[in-house]
């Protein structure tokens, strides 16, 4: 399947807050509750459409644990948009956000679109971290901010969507250089993707969850 663009996603945040869950409910519109732990880091596609354009997600899901932060690193060069997640019910995960934020500052370019997500909103009943906290630090650090559920599948195509009508628009208004590779979006060629075959929809890999 031919598209207009293609933006290049990560998805960083602490081991255990549901960084490949919300992937594979995006991607594969499933739950996943038995999970291995992500090793490195997996891969997952999807097409969405914005303003009536074609637009695919390549989304690589980032290993949370700190032994494979540096592999990690080398992920955001080049990405349009970043998913940061902690977990509602988890204080410590919402404490690291400004480590991963630090991390995505340095690592990326100045432009890329920051998603935060506090998942796992279906636990309401055990939550440690505050809708209001989760707004004020998205509104400190000049992110989107929106509360998730990978079981539930609440806010997780928002997410995705709303983060990319967000690089849209930047393309649209020129903030963003598509010539330039590292700020992670590619123009569609429908020739070259149509000679392909065409099966380049919503291909996912992502095996384990809450990586």
């Amino acid at each position: 399947m031919s598209y207009a663009y293609l933006f290049k996603y990560i998805i960083i945040g602490d081991t255990g807050v549901g960084k490949s869950c919300l992937l594979l409910q995006f991607t594969d519109k499933r739950f996943q509750p038995v999970h291995d732990l992500t090793i490195g880091v997996e891969f997952g596609a999807r097409m969405i459409t914005i303003e009536n354009k074609p637009i695919k997600l390549q989304i690589w899901d980032t290993a949370g644990q700190e032994s494979f932060r540096s592999i990690t690193w080398s992920y955001y060069r080049g990405a349009a948009g970043a998913l940061l997640v902690y977990d509602i019910t988890r204080r410590e995960t919402f404490n690291h956000l400004a480590s991963w934020l630090e991390d995505a500052r340095q690592h990326a370019n100045a432009n890329m679109t920051v998603m935060l997500i506090g998942n796992k909103c279906d636990l309401a009943h055990r939550r440690a971290v505050s809708t209001e906290e989760g707004e004020q630090f998205a509104k400190e650090h000049g992110l989107i901010f929106m509360e998730a559920s990978a079981k539930t599948a609440q806010n997780v195509e928002e997410a995705f969507i709303s983060s990319a009508a967000k690089i849209y628009k930047k393309i649209q208004d020129g903030i963003i250089d598509i010539s330039n590779e590292s700020y992670g979006i590619k123009i569609g060629h429908e020739a070259i993707a149509a000679s392909s075959g065409g099966r380049d929809a919503t291909a996912s890999q992502a095996g384990g969850c809450c990586g």
